[in-house]
C-alpha cells in the first residue's frame, strides 16, 4: 500500500512537471513569435533601427520653372538609455551649450519626450528628436562635442524652400505630423513631416516618398559596432515624384504685385484645358516664412492677424457678383425663354422701378446693349418674364418651378458648389438660393420675382467664389462646357468635360455684348494693345461694411480665347477703376509675354487701399 501511495504520488510530480514546462514553452512561444513586443523591446537593447527621409518631389510650373525644391537640415536625436551609459554622468551643460539652450529649455523638452501623452510612441531605447530643423551653423557646435555625449546622434533630413516669394496658398506648406495622421496613416512617426494645406497636402503620397532604413547593432555598452548582417535589412529610401503644375509663374508674380496693398484676388484660367494659370489671394506671405525653427512663431502671427492672410481669398472669400452676373443671368433667361436676342425693355436710367439703372442710355435696349450698358432694368425685367412666363398658378407652382429651373441652369455653370473632382482642398460653396431657402423666410406662397429681384443684377443671396467666377468666364469662352478647373498639369483632367444646360447657340450673342464692354462699354478705358480682342464685364458690388468691391471678368482673345480672367478687390469702389486693369494687365502679360502699359502697371501696383495689409515677401 505504502508502495502504491508513493506511486502514485510520483506520477502526480510528473504531471505537475511536464505541466510547469508546457506553461513556460507557451509563455515563450507567444512572447517570441506571437506577441511581438517582447521581441522588439529586445532587438531595441541590441539593434538601432534609423530611418533614412527620402528627399520630396520638387515642384514645377507649367513652363518648367522650379517653384519649390530642398534644402539640407539635420535633427538631434536622443537615445534616453544611453545618456547615463558612459564613466561619467551626461553632461548636460555641455549639451545645452552645444545648443545654444538654457537648462530650462533642455529640462522642458525631455519632460515633453518622456510624455507618452505628447509622444506616444515614446521608448528610451529607440531615437528620438531632440531638436529639429536646424541648419549647417546652428549645428556646427554639437559636431565639435558630440564625441563628449553618449546616446546623442545626428541626422541628416531636407526641408523646402522655394525659388520664389510667390504663391503660398497654392503651394502650401510642411508641418509636424499630428497623432491623428500617425493613427490614420502607418507611414508616419512622431517627429515626421507632411503636407499641412495646397498642393503639398493633396498631393502629399506622391511627394514624399518612401523612406529607407539602416539597422545598426550595438554591444553590451551601447557602442555601434556596424550593420546588422553587413547591411542586409537595410531599406534605400526612394525620391518622392516631381510634379509640373499649371501655374505660370510670371503670371502669378504679376497679379500678387498688382494685388499688394489691396485685399482681394486674381484668378486666371486656360479655358480650353481649365489649367489655373494664375491663383492669386491677397494679403499674403513669403513661403520662407513656414519653414525652419521659426516656423511656429511666424504661423502664429500669421494666425492671429486681422487680415486673415491664411485664408485663400481665390478660393474661400465669398462674394455677390453683381453685373458680372447679368453674363449668366442672360445665358438662362434665353435658354429658359424668358427673352430672345431682339427682346427690348424701356430704361428711365436713375429714376427707373423697382431697380434703378446707374445712369442714363439710349432706351428701349436689347439685350447687346443691355450687356454693354450694364443696364440694371433690363436684367430686372428678363428675370420677372423668365419666372412668370407660365403665369403663377394654383398655390405658386408654376413660378416654383420656373425658378427651379433657374436655379439648376445656374448650377450647371457650378455655381453655388465645390468644384468636386478639382485638387483644390480648400474651397467654399458660395450659394444659389434655394425655393427652401425662401420658403423658410417668406413662407411656400409667400415669395414672387419681386419678392427676390436682387438675384436678377447678381446681388441678393448669391454668392460665388472668385474661382466660381473665372470657371463661369471661362465656360462662357468655351460656349457651354468647361473642363474642371486643376493645378497639377496631367492630361487625365481634360476627362473632367461638364456640360452646362445652357444650349450653344446663345452663346455669341452674349459673347458679343462683352466684347461691346471693352470698345464702348465701361471696360474701354483698357482695351487690350497690339489690336488683341477681348470680351469682358465690370461690376461694382454693394457692401453692407464699407465701399463697395471691384470686380471685372473678361477673356482673350475674343473669338479664339486662351485665357480667362476674374478680379475681386475689396472696398476699392468701381471695378472699371481698380479690378478691369489688374485683368487686363494679367491677359497682355499671358498673351504677349510682356507689359506695355507700364505706367498703368505701376500705379496699380503701388497704390495702397488698405494700409492694413502688411507686405511679406
Amino acid at each position: 500500500m505504502i508502495n502504491d501511495e508513493l506511486y502514485k504520488r510520483h506520477h502526480v510530480v510528473q504531471a505537475i512537471a511536464i505541466l510547469v514546462v508546457v506553461i513556460f514553452v507557451a509563455r515563450l512561444f507567444a512572447l517570441q513569435i506571437i506577441d511581438k513586443s517582447f521581441r522588439d523591446k529586445s532587438d531595441n537593447i541590441s539593434l538601432v533601427k534609423q530611418t533614412i527621409y527620402p528627399p520630396r518631389g520638387l515642384i514645377y510650373d507649367r513652363n518648367g520653372e522650379l517653384l519649390v525644391y530642398n534644402q539640407p537640415i539635420f535633427e538631434v536625436m536622443l537615445v534616453v538609455r544611453d545618456m547615463n551609459k558612459g564613466e561619467a554622468p551626461f553632461d548636460t551643460l555641455a549639451f545645452c551649450r552645444a545648443m545654444r539652450i538654457e537648462r530650462e529649455q533642455f529640462d522642458r523638452r525631455m519632460g515633453e519626450i518622456r510624455d507618452k501623452s505628447k509622444n506616444p510612441g515614446y521608448s528610451q531605447y529607440r531615437p528620438q528628436v531632440f531638436m529639429t530643423q536646424l541648419n549647417s551653423v546652428d549645428i556646427a557646435p554639437l559636431q565639435q562635442e558630440i564625441y563628449k555625449l553618449p546616446g546623442v546622434s545626428i541626422r541628416k533630413r531636407t526641408l523646402r524652400d522655394y525659388t520664389y516669394a510667390a504663391a503660398a496658398q497654392v503651394l502650401g506648406n510642411i508641418g509636424e505630423v499630428s497623432q491623428k495622421d500617425i493613427d490614420n496613416d502607418s507611414y508616419y512617426q512622431s517627429g515626421d513631416f507632411s503636407g499641412r494645406d495646397g498642393l503639398e497636402r493633396t498631393y502629399e503620397k506622391v511627394l514624399r516618398g518612401e523612406k529607407g532604413m539602416e539597422v545598426l547593432m550595438r554591444d553590451n555598452r551601447g557602442c555601434i559596432q556596424g550593420h546588422y548582417e553587413n547591411g542586409a535589412l537595410d531599406r534605400d529610401p526612394i525620391a518622392g515624384d516631381n510634379i509640373t503644375i499649371t501655374l505660370d509663374i510670371q503670371l502669378q508674380l504679376l497679379a500678387e504685385e498688382l494685388l499688394q496693398g489691396k485685399i482681394g484676388s486674381a484668378v486666371a484660367i486656360e479655358p480650353s484645358t481649365g489649367e489655373i494659370l494664375a491663383l492669386a489671394s491677397n494679403p499674403t506671405w513669403n513661403p520662407s516664412l513656414l519653414i525652419g525653427r521659426q516656423r511656429s512663431a511666424n504661423y502664429r502671427e500669421l494666425l492671429n492677424d486681422k487680415t486673415k492672410p491664411l485664408m485663400n481669398c481665390a478660393t474661400q472669400a465669398q462674394y455677390s457678383p453683381g453685373s458680372t452676373f447679368k453674363t449668366v443671368q442672360s445665358l438662362v433667361c434665353l435658354q429658359e425663354g424668358g427673352i430672345t436676342p431682339n427682346t427690348m425693355y424701356p430704361c428711365s436710367g436713375p429714376g427707373s422701378s423697382p431697380i434703378k439703372c446707374t445712369h442714363h442710355h439710349g432706351s428701349p435696349v436689347t439685350l447687346l446693349g443691355a450687356i454693354e450698358q450694364s443696364c440694371n432694368p433690363y436684367y430686372w425685367q428678363a428675370f420677372r418674364d423668365m419666372l412668370e412666363k407660365n403665369g403663377y398658378g394654383k398655390d405658386n407652382e408654376n413660378f416654383r418651378a420656373r425658378y427651379q429651373l433657374w436655379v439648376d441652369d445656374m448650377r450647371s455653370f457650378n455655381l453655388g458648389r465645390k468644384f468636386e473632382d478639382s485638387d483644390i482642398s480648400e474651397q467654399s460653396r458660395g450659394s444659389v438660393p434655394t425655393t427652401d431657402l425662401y420658403d423658410k423666410l417668406y413662407g411656400k406662397t409667400g415669395w414672387r420675382a419681386m419678392t427676390i429681384r436682387s438675384n436678377s443684377i447678381g446681388q441678393g443671396e448669391v454668392l460665388v467664389t472668385p474661382l466660381q467666377l473665372c470657371n463661369m468666364v471661362a465656360t462662357i469662352a468655351n460656349e457651354g462646357y468647361y473642363i474642371t478647373p486643376h493645378l497639377c498639369k496631367e492630361d487625365s483632367f481634360l476627362e473632367h468635360k461638364h456640360m452646362t444646360a445652357v444650349e450653344e447657340r446663345y452663346f455669341p450673342v452674349v459673347k458679343a455684348g462683352m466684347g461691346r464692354v471693352m470698345t464702348n462699354g465701361t471696360g474701354r478705358h483698357y482695351a487690350l494693345p497690339d489690336g488683341i480682342t477681348s470680351g469682358g464685364k465690370t461690376g461694382t458690388v454693394q457692401n453692407s461694411r464699407g465701399r463697395d468691391h471691384a470686380i471685372f471678368i473678361g477673356f482673350a482673345p475674343l473669338d479664339d480665347p486662351k485665357i480667362a480672367v476674374a478680379v475681386v478687390v475689396e472696398n476699392a469702389g468701381f471695378g472699371a477703376t481698380w479690378a478691369a486693369p489688374i485683368a487686363t494687365l494679367m491677359m497682355e502679360q499671358y498673351l504677349t509675354g510682356k507689359i506695355t502699359r507700364t505706367d498703368l502697371r505701376y500705379r496699380i501696383g503701388t497704390t495702397v487701399l488698405n494700409a492694413n495689409v502688411k507686405s511679406r515677401k
